[in-house]
């Protein structure tokens, strides 16, 4: 990665990939990143959140400009394939090249937002860029609740332009992002004795996609909790199938590529279970082969468990993750190809006799972030689940008459001779946050192409991180 160019961006990145910084555990970032500011003179601020601010002056000339501030934030999300030792907390990413993209080895890259980190500490580090006044504002914990966005101090901020660094794709200059909550479920469950002559048997999917349940939630992309749960639902129509476990996915950002349950039937359907199975999975690769080709599905027999859910409590679960909505709700009207709203039933675990079910909503219209919430929440309480709502986080509403979009613009088409596309994206930018705590900014949103963000097939196209490189200097001089 060293050799790449331009260095004073790879170099950057390189070093950030060495240092571990999970969400809510970026003490080692946040303490490299003051350092980095300190030792470079520049004036650095932590605030009680954890986020850090770097505030480089004006280069000459640009003393009376707007100031301008750049934000990423330091967290990534932690995901490994199975099978793969890595410790989030300690080892560093491994990274390799593949044709014309940066990769890690079996986990997640950390580009998101780890490039965006990587261009700030370029212009910080830079002697020959020009530019206004500059924040550089490194924010914390964006991935699991927006944490450092929210807390951020209303008064820490004196610029009146903010570039987000944390978009995914060369040539496109992001205006507004959609809003979000998350529903939590708990249901509790009565466990009863194994009934006597049942057979145990598992299924496990895996080998999905996955991806970002925002960005890569218009895909066609398979949710592995609700074909697993299809697999069991189907089966409890035919038989008394009473649930010994049942697991999946992990992140409330994440599209889960993996899920397994634990099941036990009479075992005089122990040959309908195999021939249920080998149907459903027939239906499902007709409907999703040609996007996950590397779906994988597997049914094998377990030993014995003492316990299993009551008949009643295996309905009402499977009933109720059957019904609940996944996926694109509905498509925008005002913005072609942009998703309004969403949802993703994200993960599935158990705990002390309950099932703790976390799903994540969005949308670009704040009152359809509630209403599909709701509906989820009812669908849950009808089967009789305690269901919570977090804060959630507020959207961020295109200004098509923006000053630095319109900068940008011309930047880039007189750098790249190419118009760029202005998009609002259906992910949670923390521009919405800023926004609201700060109503002057005049925001915009860039970075390099990235794909398979949020899981370990994360990789970032190589050619265009000198082109975010180029594109924000020249952004920077004619603010």
């Amino acid at each position: 990665m060293q050799n790449l160019e331009p260095k004073i961006v790879w170099n950057h990145f390189y070093d950030i990939t060495r240092i571990p910084r999970p969400s809510k555990r970026e003490d080692k970032i946040r303490a490299f990143i003051q350092e980095f500011g300190q030792n470079l003179g520049f004036e650095t601020k932590v605030d009680e959140a954890g986020n850090v601010l770097i505030i480089k002056p004006a280069t000459k000339g640009f003393e009376n400009k707007k100031t301008i501030v750049l934000q990423a934030h330091m967290d990534m999300v932690c995901e490994k394939n199975k099978g793969i030792e890595h410790d989030f907390d300690n080892d560093p990413i491994e990274t390799y090249i593949d044709g014309g993209w940066l990769k890690a080895k079996g986990t997640t890259l950390g580009a998101d937002n780890g490039i965006g980190m990587a261009l700030m500490m370029a212009v910080l580090t830079s002697t020959d860029a020009k530019h206004p006044k500059l924040e550089c504002l490194f924010t914390t914990d964006e991935e699991t609740g927006l944490t450092g966005a929210f807390a951020l101090d209303d008064k820490l901020l004196r610029g009146d332009i903010l570039i987000n660094l944390d978009s995914e794709d060369d040539g496109e200059i992001f205006v507004g992002c959609a809003g979000g909550i998350d529903t939590t479920i708990i249901y509790q469950y009565k466990p009863e004795k194994t009934p006597k002559g049942y057979f145990n048997f598992s299924i496990n999917v895996s080998g999905l996609l996955g991806g970002h349940s925002g960005d890569d939630i218009n895909k066609g992309r398979a949710n592995a909790n609700k074909l697993l749960n299809r697999f069991l639902w189907t089966l409890r129509r035919e038989m008394d199938l009473r649930l010994v476990s049942i697991e999946g996915g992990n992140l409330h950002n994440a599209i889960p590529r993996e899920a397994n349950a634990i099941a036990s039937v009479p075992f005089n359907e122990k040959e309908n279970v195999r021939i249920i199975f080998n149907r459903v999975v027939a239906e499902i690769e007709e409907e999703i082969g040609e996007v996950e080709t590397q779906a994988r599905f597997a049914l094998k027999s377990e030993g014995e468990f003492d316990e299993v859910f009551t008949s009643e409590d295996t309905e009402k679960l499977l009933n109720a993750l059957y019904a609940c909505p996944n996926g694109v709700i509905a498509m925008s009207e005002e913005l072609e190809g942009l998703v309004e709203t969403s949802t993703n039933l994200a993960s599935i675990k158990m705990k002390d006799y309950s099932v703790h079910i976390v799903t994540s909503q969005r949308s670009s219209v704040e009152t359809a972030k509630y209403i599909i919430a709701q509906q989820i929440e009812s669908i849950f309480e009808l089967a009789g689940a305690i269901v919570t709502h977090g804060d959630g986080y507020p959207g961020w509403n295109p200004n098509l008459n923006s000053h630095i979009l319109e900068v940008a613009s011309k930047s880039y088409e007189k750098l790249f001779a190419v118009k760029p596309a202005v998009k609002a994206i259906h992910a949670g930018l923390e521009c919405g946050l800023f926004l609201k705590k700060y109503p002057h900014l005049d925001m915009i949103s860039i970075g390099p192409t990235m794909r398979g963000v949020h899981s370990p097939d994360e990789r970032l196209e190589i050619s265009t991180v000198g082109k975010a490189w180029e594109w924000l200097v020249d952004i920077l001089a004619s603010a």
